[in-house]
């Protein structure tokens, strides 16, 4: 039996219905309480931070609206985890997504805000998604003809976020036959542009050229007569070494989850914390005598009697891989560096002379406790970006809300 894609979004909301309450959300899918001896990997989510964050943003960008784009799971943290929180934040006054899944995800899990979808759509996915209340980003000629189609299967307004390419080829219109594009989709019943928008390339050398490039479009549409509601360009990457590029509105995503992009926190201007945790606990401490070695391909052998922990997490988990060339884990109060190599479902330890952690004790191998962990740290010593370490994290994994007392 084939199913078509207007029945995709019906079905697809329906599957994803969740509570929509505050007090419900950790029992929402992949969010649950992590009680008594559980040792697989999980992720902790502290509220309080990413609140703290979106504040940190918005004194940064003079108050300006923030669109919090929430893209790929999340950054890593959970969609339906994180959209929740983000909604309840005053300075936030929209949600951004990438795929049609994680619209409909958001509205299941109760968020009331207005979404933003900042991919392609048809008139049936687009006519679904605009009886969700969500936002389309068109941003091809046919979408002239597509849009009045979606407006004949609902009885909303659609809000559009008209989507020009600047110079990242990738998604968008092309900027220098925007205007009469942008004067035809004005012309259209029942469509509303909410907001203009496109994405940098973060060159140092090309930004400045893009903002000139938008706002070229936005002079000519202006004496036109055409209104494009809210300009936005402005990334996580923008906030920190483009402000001219602020515009409206601001764009963040890395940023809200308390990762700070290259630069940022040396030029001493990421006021930003961590607000998740990588967790797992101990589950088996050994003593390797000199000559004893530990995991695929001997990377690690004793030179004298040591003791290693074994982990239940690994790469499979979204941990590096990479995280063997320098990364360390901490164990209480204590760090200690990965040896051997990171499998798929195990990381180990190095201890030292004593058998200083026990089986049970609770590992944090992303988060803020450390500086060791950190989310910036461990993407520099592994030699990736901050992004990868974010948006590898499986999307499998528990997830539990805290309001940052762990």
């Amino acid at each position: 039996m084939s199913i078509s894609r207007r029945d995709f979004i019906t079905v697809s909301a329906a599957a994803l219905a969740v509570p929509t309450t505050a007090t419900a959300l950790p029992t929402r899918p992949n969010s649950v309480r992590v009680e008594g001896n559980r040792f697989e990997p999980w992720i902790e989510v502290d509220s309080l931070a990413i609140q703290h964050n979106v504040r940190a943003i918005a004194a940064r960008v003079g108050n300006r609206p923030i669109l919090a784009v929430v893209k790929n799971n999340a950054y890593g943290l959970g969609l339906t985890t994180v959209g929740p929180i983000l909604d309840r934040c005053d300075e936030i006054v929209e949600l951004a997504v990438v795929k049609v899944d994680q619209a409909l995800a958001l509205r299941a899990a109760g968020v009331t805000k207005p979404i933003l979808l900042m991919g392609h759509f048809d008139e049936e996915i687009g006519g679904g998604l605009a009886e969700h209340g969500i936002s389309l980003a068109p941003f091809t000629d046919e979408a002239i003809r597509v849009l009045p189609l979606v407006a004949q299967r609902t009885d909303r307004e659609i809000s559009v976020h008209l989507y020009l390419d600047t110079g990242m080829s990738r998604l968008g219109l092309g900027y220098e036959r925007a205007v009469p594009w942008i004067e035809q989709i004005a012309r259209l019943d029942r469509v509303r542009v909410k907001g203009t928008f496109s994405g940098l390339t973060e060159a140092d050398d090309f930004d400045p050229e893009q903002l000139r490039r938008l706002l070229d479009v936005a002079h000519q549409a202006e004496r036109r007569g055409l209104d494009l509601g809210s300009l936005h360009l402005a990334s996580s990457h923008a906030l920190y070494h483009r402000p001219e590029c602020f515009l409206d509105m601001v764009r963040p995503g890395l940023v809200l989850y308390g990762a700070h992009p290259a630069g940022a926190q040396e030029a001493g201007r990421a006021e930003l914390r961590p607000a998740f945790r990588l967790r797992a606990r101990v589950v088996r401490v050994e003593r390797l005598e000199p000559g004893d070695s530990v995991s695929y391909g001997r990377n690690y052998v004793a030179e004298r009697p040591t003791w290693i922990a074994t982990l239940p997490v690994g790469h499979a988990d979204g941990y590096p891989r990479e995280a063997v060339n320098g990364c360390e884990v901490l164990v209480g109060d204590r760090t200690y560096p990965v040896i051997g190599a990171v499998s798929a479902s195990h990381t180990i330890l190095e201890l030292g002379p004593e058998a200083t952690v026990q089986v049970g004790d609770v590992a944090t191998l992303l988060g803020p406790d450390s500086p060791e962990v950190h989310p910036n740290t461990v993407a520099e010593r592994a030699e990736i970006s901050v992004y990868d370490v974010l948006m590898h994290l499986s999307a499998g994994l528990p997830k539990v809300i805290a309001d940052g007392s762990f």
